[in-house]
C-alpha cells in the first residue's frame, strides 16, 4: 500500500514528506494507521547525524498512538480495531531480561531493531523498489506502520490520540523515572536539571507522588511558566544566580534543624556529563540519589570525586528500573480515574496507579 512518510534520507538533511510503499504484516506483526505521534528530542538527535546508530535513509517517529487495521498469522494479544500505542522497548516476556523482572531491556527482537528492519531481517518500508529502514522498532512519522505483535500496548478506546501518544516515551520515562527508579516518597525536596519533555514529566511524576519541593533548573526562562504548570515549585536560571550552581542549591534546600542541604532526588534530564555532575553534588550528603534520565553523546564520560559517592550519594539510571513498557503504559492510560481522585494524599493514587492492569486492557 502507499502512504506518506516524513522520510529522513541523509543525516543531517530536512525530513521530506513523501509518498512510499508499506508491505503488509508478515507472521507476528501487527499494521496500525497512526493517528497522532509526538517529536521526541532523540528522533533529531538521529536526524542530525550526531547518533552513532543513526542509519538512512529511515522514517523516524517513536511516540505514536493509532487503530490496528491489519495483523499477521499467529497474532493474538491485539485484533482489528484496537487501540494501541507503539512500543520501542517491547515484552516478549520469554528472553531472560523479561524473565528476570530486573530490567524493561527486552532483548527478544533487540539485533534485527538495531539494524533498522523487522525481526526477519527485511524491512517493510520501501521507495521506488529501494529499501527504508525503520526507526526504533515504531516508525511513527508515516500514516501507517508495521511493527511486531509485542511491540503494542492495547489502550482503552475514549484515551484521546493526541495525548496518549507521548505515553510512548517521554510520559513513561519521566514518571517512571520517578516511580519506579527513585522511588521518590512524599514530601521529598527534589531537583530537576532541563524543563524540556522528559524534565517536565519528571515534575508531573514528582508531584503525583507529593514531592514536598520541586525545582527546575534551566537557562531558558520560557520553560518557567511550563514547569509551573506541571507542578515545579522553584526555578533556577543558573546564568542568573551570580555563583556556582551546587551551593546554591544545597543551600536552597536547607531547611529546619536540617542546614547540611541539598535534594533528596535529582534528575538529570539533558544528557550533558557535565550536568550530571552537579546533579549529583547537588544530593544530599548520607542519602541523595541522583537519576541520570538524559543520553549523553557517544564516547562521552561522567565524572567526581569519589568522596562525593563515599559519602552517601548515589548515582543511578533510570532505564534498568522500569517495570516493561507494555504495562506501564497500560496503567498510565488506565489509571486516569484513579489518579484524579480529589480526596486523597498523590502518593496514595501514586500507589494505586502501580497495582496493575485494568481486566478491560
Amino acid at each position: 500500500m502507499d502512504v506518506r512518510a516524513a522520510v529522513a534520507f541523509e543525516a543531517g538533511k530536512p525530513l521530506e514528506v513523501t509518498t512510499v510503499t508499506l508491505e503488509g504484516p508478515k507472521a507476528g506483526e501487527v499494521l496500525v494507521e497512526i493517528k497522532a505521534t509526538g517529536i521526541c528530542h532523540t528522533d533529531e538527535f538521529t536526524r542530525s547525524g550526531a547518533d552513532p546508530e543513526g542509519l538512512f535513509p529511515a522514517i523516524l517517529g517513536h511516540e505514536g498512538a493509532g487503530i490496528v487495521v491489519d495483523i499477521g498469522p499467529g497474532v493474538t494479544s491485539v485484533k482489528k480495531g484496537d487501540h494501541v500505542i507503539p512500543l520501542y522497548t517491547p515484552e516478549c516476556r520469554q528472553c531472560p531480561s523479561c524473565l528476570s523482572r530486573k530490567t524493561n531491556l527486552c532483548t527478544a527482537i533487540r539485533g534485527t531493531q538495531g539494524q533498522g528492519v523487522m525481526p526477519d531481517g527485511t524491512s517493510r518500508f520501501s521507495i521506488e523498489g529501494k529499501p527504508i529502514h525503520h526507526y526504533m522498532g515504531c516508525s511513527t512519522f508515516a500514516n501507517f506502520t508495521v511493527l511486531p505483535e509485542i511491540a503494542v500496548a492495547k489502550i482503552r478506546e475514549d484515551a484521546p490520540f493526541d495525548k496518549v501518544c507521548y505515553v510512548g516515551c517521554g510520559v513513561t520515562t519521566g514518571i517512571g523515572a520517578v516511580i519506579n527508579t527513585a522511588k521518590v516518597e512524599p514530601g521529598a525536596k527534589c531537583i530537576v536539571f532541563g524543563l524540556g519533555g522528559i524534565g517536565l514529566n519528571v515534575i508531573q511524576g514528582l508531584r503525583l507522588v507529593g514531592a514536598g519541593m520541586i525545582i527546575g533548573v534551566d537557562i531558558n526562562n520560557a520553560r518557567k511558566e511550563w514547569g509551573e504548570r506541571f507542578g515545579m515549585t522553584h526555578f533556577v536560571n543558573p546564568k542568573e544566580i551570580g555563583g556556582e550552581l551546587v551551593p546554591y542549591l544545597v543551600n536552597l534546600t536547607k531547611s529546619g534543624a536540617d542546614q547540611i542541604g541539598g535534594a533528596d532526588y535529582t534528575f538529570e534530564c539533558v544528557g550533558n556529563v557535565n550536568l550530571m555532575r552537579v546533579a549529583l553534588e547537588s544530593c544530599h550528603r548520607g542519602w541523595g540519589e541522583s537519576i541520570i534520565v538524559g543520553v549523553a553523546g557517544a564516547g562521552q564520560e561522567i565524572a567526581t570525586r569519589p568522596f562525593q559517592l563515599v559519602t552517601g550519594r548515589v548515582w543511578r539510571i533510570r532505564r534498568r528500573a522500569r517495570p516493561h513498557r507494555c504495562a506501564q503504559d497500560r496503567r498510565l492510560v488506565h489509571g486516569r480515574q484513579d489518579r484524579d481522585r480529589p480526596d486523597d494524599h498523590p502518593h496514595d493514587a501514586a500507589r494505586r496507579h502501580q497495582q496493575g492492569i485494568r481486566s478491560d486492557a
